[in-house]
């Protein structure tokens, strides 16, 4: 013995938006967030003009010099921020940081010409590496480098 019964179309569709209504009510949502990390996002924006070439007072990508090359990368990276033109404006920029703390993003300063005097800005990448628009144009540098090592002047942290 078999039964069946029938409903019409339109119950079922009722019944039918009830019960993913229901689901979708009841049921925990996925709170999937994707959240930027600014500092890596301006070390890779910064890698992204290696062989671009040096050119005194650029702050474009046909040439930069050192600080023209933060201000830029800075300015045109997720962060959207403006810092000073010069390399001595933007060490007087941000908080402090020990070398041994330097995180991607971080701005890493040194003294090319007068010593003590800042006249050179890069940006960390990690791995005791950075980016910068040195004479030979912009290059990733090893701050292990008996020349960087020597002139070292600090680290500021500009990101939030």
């Amino acid at each position: 013995m078999s039964m069946t019964v029938s409903f019409p179309k339109w119950v079922v569709t009722v019944l039918s938006t009830l019960a993913l209504l229901a689901a979708f009510t009841f049921s925990q949502a996925s709170s999937a967030s994707a959240s930027i990390n600014y500092g890596e996002e301006v070390s890779e924006s910064a890698k992204r003009y290696v062989g671009t070439p040096y050119k005194w007072g650029g702050t474009t990508p046909n040439g930069f010099d050192a600080s023209g090359f933060t201000q830029y990368v800075y300015k045109t990276a997720a962060t959207k921020m403006t810092i000073p033109r010069t390399s001595a404006s933007q060490y007087h920029t941000g908080k402090a940081v020990k070398q041994s703390e330097l995180k991607q993003g971080d701005l890493v300063f040194y003294a090319t010409g007068q010593k003590g005097k800042v006249s050179f800005v890069g940006i960390y990448n990690g791995n005791g590496t950075f980016t910068g628009a040195t004479s030979k144009g912009v290059k990733v540098v090893k701050m292990s480098d008996k020349y960087w090592k020597d002139r070292y002047v600090g680290a500021k942290r500009v990101i939030k």
